[in-house]
């Protein structure tokens, strides 16, 4: 019963540790945090990152590490997975529409779908609401996000990728 409890108090941690280039939601709500693994040495951290080679990677690393030995978790080891690849279906609705508010156009569809895929047409402002937007780069202010504008309200906007 203690190590379900702490694994609890693990998970509610790690709430605490928000997405360092989107700091409006964390890493539970982005799907990153796999699992947790409790042992007599520490505490395992399995994480997924969002995009392969994700430069924030290395900073969620150490923001894990730092909030965990703050509340007396000293022996953490964070392991990155791979299998199965993250995709944007592990977002909630309420992590999308933080996205929104934030000023990033969640994804679109599911990643599941080859209509979620493709559905970059559809891409509404976060601004405006507007879908009459266009993409002007495959790459936004970073490789997961794509760089589009507004027809209506002129405001470019990055979207987070359906992947």
């Amino acid at each position: 019963m203690k190590n379900l409890l702490s694994k609890e108090i693990i998970y509610q941690l790690l709430a605490e540790v928000p997405d360092p280039e989107i700091p409006v939601v964390n890493i539970i709500e982005m799907g990153m945090v796999r699992d947790v693994n409790l042992n007599s040495d520490g505490v395992e951290v399995f994480l997924c990152p969002t995009y392969t080679g994700c430069p924030a990677m290395d900073m969620i690393d150490t923001m894990v590490k730092e909030k965990l030995a703050e509340n007396g978790f000293v022996n953490t080891v964070v392991t990155l997975v791979y299998k199965p690849a993250w995709t944007t279906d592990w977002m909630n609705a309420a992590t999308k529409e933080k996205l929104r508010v934030f000023g990033i156009a969640p994804p679109v569809g599911k990643a599941s779908s080859k209509k979620g895929m493709m559905n970059q047409e559809m891409v509404a402002c976060p601004q405006c609401k507007s879908t009459n937007t266009q993409i002007k780069s495959m790459f936004g202010s970073t490789a997961c996000k794509s760089l589009y504008t507004c027809t209506d309200c002129l405001e470019p906007f990055d979207y987070f990728k359906c992947i």
